[in-house]
């Protein structure tokens, strides 16, 4: 079993970093021991050896990848190779720094990558929307099964906003586990 301080809260944010919460498969585990949230609402970080190495996020359609390079970089420098499966991303004439599969398959004559504000972002595209990653790259990295329960629930209710525009799902809330995004009541639409 698992000591606990104090109750087990549905969220992070209501457990606090301190905290525990529970999964819909009714594991409680601490908060510390999440996946860690990135610098904006709905990122994550992975980290090497304590490293930050990227952050990344995912909607229905898209998994966003952001690297800080090192200060001088200009986008002129950068050399990212995208494929099907598989994701480069360097500095022009050296090794790369990531070289990686990536966390499913993408659609990569519609993925790419921009720099603003000293940040690279690779957009990569899904091959199957509403698909939910359990990491951006390669395996590495995988998310905890509260954290992909969170990713399904944002994914669950970006379907429901795309498919009954004018309604606000913001605030719903799902019972038990939250559905796969894909796959519920026949599968997602492609427009």
């Amino acid at each position: 079993g698992v000591v606990q301080d104090g109750p087990v809260a549905t969220s992070r944010e209501k457990a606090g970093p301190d905290g525990h919460v529970m999964d819909a498969k009714g594991s409680v585990r601490s908060v510390g021991s999440l996946t860690p949230k990135g610098t904006e609402k709905g990122r994550y970080q992975f980290k090497h050896e304590g490293r930050l190495i990227y952050e990344w996020d995912q909607n229905l359609e898209d998994v966003n990848l952001y690297v800080t390079p090192p200060p001088g970089v200009t986008p002129d420098m950068i050399d990212c190779v995208l494929t099907p499966s598989h994701m480069k991303l360097g500095l022009r004439g050296n090794p790369p720094f990531l070289d990686e599969p990536t966390g499913g398959p993408i659609v990569a004559k519609e993925s790419h990558f921009y720099m603003v504000d000293n940040e690279i972002t690779v957009a990569m595209s899904k091959m199957r929307k509403g698909e939910t990653w359990g990491s951006a790259l390669g395996g590495r990295g995988q998310v905890d099964p509260f954290t992909r329960q969170e990713i399904q629930r944002e994914m669950m209710l970006e379907r429901f906003q795309e498919e009954n525009p004018g309604f606000d799902f913001r605030g719903a809330e799902f019972n038990g586990q939250v559905p796969d995004p894909r796959a519920f009541m026949g599968g997602v639409k492609y427009n």
